[in-house]
């Protein structure tokens, strides 16, 4: 169906929402976890199920792939609408019994059931307020009419028959918007700027390019709601004056293009992209280009020059892309979560947004929780959670036998905060004076077998790795930076090289070209602010106290904590461990490789790492 103008789009919705109410339907998790887990083969076999039991003919008897739903190390997970059931660790085994018993009657499966239901009451999801993530587990992601029958939209056919390009950018202004790919930049003052750039060409652009370990937040949302971002920048492409768009996704993506890409398809078949959108003068063109996995193509002229075809390096932003920016012409880029706000803002309007959050940090963000935490995931939460709200009530906190240490924000380029700053809100201005940065929203625990100089050592790897090696400040800067921890981590440190790791960060964070540089140091520069003892401990005494660099330790099992479970017997690659079932573990010291391997499973706490000449 071609879609002729709002009017009919309204016709279409008002058809969908007031037609046949769902029977039943099961929801399979189709997140990066899940999907590793074998959701897929799982969604396929219900399918299956349904017809060999005759079910499919029942009005919406169906089981299909949705977005993310959340709690990724309990999956593959299952959701039960209308009943909202949450199942976990479903496996093949499970699927007839599914469709018969749960589908079919509406009874759970009382062993999959997850400890607390319906899934709202849940103490991962009852926190949480899902504004961005709200269709995952209500819609196909490959369903352009389950987009519209949940709202999809709605924004666009408002904007093109009621409101001016010039209203839409004061919605998105007055909302207080801010870019949620990292730096927190004001999206209506680019907004204005690009609209008001002289030119007839302009572009849109989506970043996509999520390259921070242990993130998925960006890949949930391009796989679990595709046409959220295309809708929102088709919005923003109207009221800036562009014509054609470009979603920058990274090639280790594949499922993020493809559903993209069958979005885009879908939009154009019904006229919501293309010419004469609506029956308007209003045409919008959108691409998909694959970036080569480069950490850098992450900063916005880095991304511009990729697309363009050239290498992804960073050029001196002495003039702003909204000015001149993609093939010189005026361009506006948002990461996608922040394209995927657009639609909202302007369907509800800009003091609705603002009223979750801060004033000054609006809106919801989401977040990947994961590490040392009993219950990690996909979470949105609004800005100005605290930490500690976010891991203690969200994540369950530490696993048993552990203790809290630090948390890292914002990717490699963040920064690692202690336990002194539970408190402090999650907000672009609150973790910048920190020390850290929201960055695209991954948050890593750390309990207390992470050895902070071990964790700086592991990040400016990362970075030296990813720098382009355009300017020499990150270049060189980098590699003697990760020379310095590399040895301080193997028990060659040098008297100084703590006091030497401090000029060098601060030099790097002053003088490197872009973004990836200037930032790089974040990692070093926290854990010194907030962890130095363990610097100086590296260095004059080559003692770890969370035993995690070999040979910088000795192990040491308290006898008053041990039950005599035997997992750390069980561990040590060198049998140097012994006692008697249900006594306390003795270590033969003489012959341990001092790895931590006992420390590592130990869930009470009864391992620990002493000095060596203790």
């Amino acid at each position: 169906m071609f879609l002729k103008d709002h009017r009919e789009l309204e016709a279409l919705r008002s058809g969908l929402m007031t037609g046949p109410a769902p029977t039943r339907r099961l929801w399979v998790c189709g997140g990066p976890g899940c999907l590793a887990s074998g959701a897929a083969q799982i969604q396929a076999a219900l399918a299956s199920e349904i017809k060999k039991q005759g079910l499919n003919s029942q009005i919406d008897f169906r089981a299909d792939l949705t977005g993310c739903l959340g709690l990724c190390e309990k999956g593959p997970l299952v959701g039960v609408e209308p009943e909202g059931f949450l199942l976990e660790k479903v496996s093949l085994a499970d699927c007839q019994e599914l469709v018969s018993k749960t589908l079919g009657q509406g009874r759970p499966i009382e062993r999959l059931l997850s400890g607390h239901q319906p899934i709202k009451n849940h103490p991962f999801y009852q926190p949480q307020i899902r504004q961005i993530t709200r269709r995952f587990g209500q819609i196909n992601p490959e369903s352009l009419l389950d987009y519209l029958k949940t709202g999809g939209y709605q924004a666009l056919g408002l904007a093109l028959s009621a409101l001016s390009p010039d209203q839409v950018c004061q919605m998105v202004e007055r909302s207080g918007l801010r870019g949620r790919g990292g730096g927190g930049f004001p999206a209506g003052r680019k907004w204005s700027s690009c609209r008001l750039a002289p030119g007839t060409v302009k572009y849109v652009l989506a970043n996509g390019d999520e390259g921070d370990p242990g993130a998925f937040m960006n890949r949930s949302l391009m796989e679990g709601d595709p046409l959220a971002i295309i809708e929102g920048m088709t919005l923003g492409a109207y009221a800036v004056g562009a014509n054609k768009g470009f979603i920058y996704v990274r090639h280790e993506y594949p499922l993020s293009v493809e559903r993209l890409n069958r979005a885009i398809e879908a939009a154009e078949k019904m006229g919501l992209l293309g010419k004469g959108i609506l029956g308007s003068s209003f045409s919008f063109n959108l691409e998909i280009v694959l970036g080569g996995g480069a950490f850098v193509c992450g900063e916005s002229t880095a991304l511009m020059a990729s697309i363009e075809g050239r290498e992804g390096q960073p050029r001196v932003k002495y003039v702003r892309s909204t000015q001149r920016g993609l093939w010189e012409a005026p361009t506006l880029l948002q990461n996608v979560e922040t394209w995927a706000n657009v639609p909202l803002i302007v369907e509800h309007g800009h003091e609705w947004f603002k009223s979750q959050g801060t004033s000054a940090n609006p809106g919801t963000k989401v977040f990947c929780l994961v590490g040392q935490v009993k219950r990690s995931g996909l979470v949105e939460m609004p800005l100005g959670t605290t930490i500690g709200s976010l891991v203690f009530e969200v994540g369950g906190g530490s696993p048993p036998g552990r203790s809290f240490k630090a948390v890292q924000i914002g990717g490699p380029s963040g920064g690692c905060l202690p336990e002194s700053a539970l408190d402090l809100p999650l907000d672009f201005d609150n973790l910048s004076s920190a020390g850290a940065i929201m960055g695209s929203g991954g948050l890593i625990v750390m309990d207390n077998l992470s050895c902070m100089v071990d964790v700086a050592r592991y990040f400016t790897g990362f970075l030296m790795g990813e720098s382009c090696g355009k300017c020499s400040p990150c270049r060189e800067g980098l590699t003697l930076i990760y020379r310095i921890l590399e040895g301080l981590c193997q028990g060659q440190g040098r008297p100084g090289d703590t006091l030497e790791l401090k000029k060098l960060a601060s030099l790097l964070s002053k003088t490197a070209l872009c973004g990836l540089g200037q930032s790089a140091a974040n990692p070093l520069l926290s854990t010194l602010r907030y962890f130095e003892e363990e610097y100086l401990e590296h260095e004059n005494e080559r003692f770890c106290r969370s035993g995690r660099c070999q040979g910088l330790f000795w192990p040491k099992i308290d006898p008053d904590l041990c039950s005599g479970c035997g997992l750390c017997q069980e561990a040590c690659p060198a049998k140097v461990i012994f006692g008697e079932k249900k006594q306390a573990r003795q270590i033969d010291l003489a012959n341990c490789l001092s790895c931590g391997a006992c420390l590592a499973v130990c869930p009470f706490g009864a391992a620990q790492a002493v000095r060596q000449d203790s």
